[in-house]
């Protein structure tokens, strides 16, 4: 593959990034798919460093107006959940902790919990209605992920908050 072709992934990628909300490596692949080829081989694909670096010129074109004011909001909505479950010392991570999110992205917080199932039933506690799903980080085990939607009032619309259950 041309350093060319792995430029255009990359940029394709970022715009899905932007737009779409979609995760690096989604946004890859479908960004390849779009320019005719198989994403089969990594070694072909831009690093997520060059769709960071696209993500980030596609801001500053397109979006320099209004994702600063809609990162804002999604970092309070953050610390509102970061507040709220405190007791299982979350991080924030993802496009709203790298300062790349728009009203598109979803708020990940990872929750350090010494009982995979305590940030589960605290969400029961409090009524919180949620989802409950999977993610292969590449451990010996899948990740837990509760995901709640949550009304952001600076945005007008309900955000998706992806809480990432990690052992302690």
């Amino acid at each position: 593959m041309t350093e060319t072709l792995t430029e255009e992934i990359a940029v394709g990628a970022a715009r899905l990034v932007v737009e779409s909300g979609l995760e690096y490596g989604a946004a890859k692949h479908k960004a390849a798919r779009a320019l005719g080829r198989r994403s089969g081989s990594r070694t072909e694909m831009p690093s997520n460093e060059q769709v960071e670096e696209e993500v980030r010129t596609y801001l500053d074109l397109f979006c320099a107006e209004s994702q600063p004011a809609e990162l804002a909001a999604l970092r309070g909505v953050a610390a509102q959940w970061m507040e709220r479950l405190q007791e299982f010392r979350p991080h924030l991570s993802g496009a709203v902790w790298r300062g790349t999110a728009t009203r598109q992205s979803s708020v990940r917080i990872d929750l350090y919990c010494d009982d995979s199932k305590a940030a589960e039933i605290a969400l029961l506690n409090l009524g919180i209605p949620h989802d409950v799903g999977t993610l292969d980080a590449g451990g010996p085990s899948p990740l837990d992920v509760l995901t709640v939607s949550t009304p952001c009032t600076e945005l007008g619309e309900a955000v998706t908050v992806h809480l990432i259950v990690r052992d302690l």
